[in-house]
């Protein structure tokens, strides 16, 4: 008989939202799992790499929504390892993005399990990446701030003004997870430390084919995304690496075109 193989768990991010945006190491874990423990955000598609065998238990976990304690899961991977599985525990994104895996991880290693961890594509780049556009550029971004929108329960969250000031100082731009119930906070903040016409992209569902977008200004953003009505799960990318998205360039080269005629 062949050897069996020993317990183990693993934080796999399954990225944005397209299967095929998997990384091999990512695929390699799923099939070898069998037990997943599975977060709202994930592509069913991506369960396809999944053993028959394997249990899947649905576990989500999505802003606005029922979710299920964090505690539970954490309860549930501990167990689950200790009856000698091999959890997956499998995260939109990345795990160490706002995917709360710093959190699990830390509970995994009290309860003395060694945890690994696959990287996924985060959706801040990858809807970027679907506009033809770049989080950071030599001329217009020297960096990039990851940053939720969504404050802990009892945090005064984000200091928005202080974030734009350093921002407009450094040339960095912002990604903004979750942001999209409290964009008016956030819009009222930035535009202390931002100019107004600072360009903005919003884009939901990225990497699907459900994906919509939007392109507009600091200024115009709360106007916009309400008018596009535009919802979770959305990210937002404020700065001038904004300006390389394929339709505002043509949208620019369209003025310049009116302009001359």
């Amino acid at each position: 008989m062949p050897a069996l193989l020993a317990p183990s768990c693993t934080l796999v991010g399954a990225g944005p939202g397209d299967p095929e945006l998997l990384t091999l190491k990512a695929v390699k874990a799923i099939a070898n799992a069998t037990v997943l423990l599975v977060d709202d955000l994930v592509n069913d598609a991506v369960l396809a790499h999944a053993s028959p065998t394997a249990r899947i238990i649905h576990v989500g976990k999505r802003g606005g929504c029922q979710s299920t304690p964090q505690a539970f899961i954490d309860k549930l991977m501990i167990t689950a390892f200790k009856e000698g599985e091999r959890v997956v525990r499998l995260k939109g994104g990345d795990p160490f993005i706002f995917g709360r895996g710093g959190e699990e991880v830390e509970h995994l290693r009290e309860a003395g399990i060694d945890v690994a961890v696959v990287n996924g594509i985060t959706s801040g780049l990858a809807g970027m990446s679907s506009l033809g556009a770049p989080l950071t550029h030599r001329e217009h971004a020297h960096g990039v701030v990851f940053v939720t929108g969504h404050a802990k329960p009892g945090d005064s969250g984000t200091d928005w003004v202080q974030l734009a000031t350093t921002a407009h100082q450094a040339k960095l731009t912002l990604v903004i997870y979750m942001g999209v119930s409290s964009l008016n906070h956030i819009c009222q903040g930035l535009l202390q430390g931002l100019p107004a016409h600072t360009p903005v992209a919003v884009v939901q569902h990225a990497s699907l084919p459900s994906q919509r977008e939007a392109l507009t200004t600091l200024a115009g953003l709360v106007n916009t995304v309400h008018r596009e009505q535009l919802q979770s799960p959305s990210i937002i990318v404020v700065g001038d690496v904004v300006q390389g998205a394929r339709a505002w360039q043509q949208a620019e080269q369209q003025t310049k075109a009116q302009r001359v005629a």
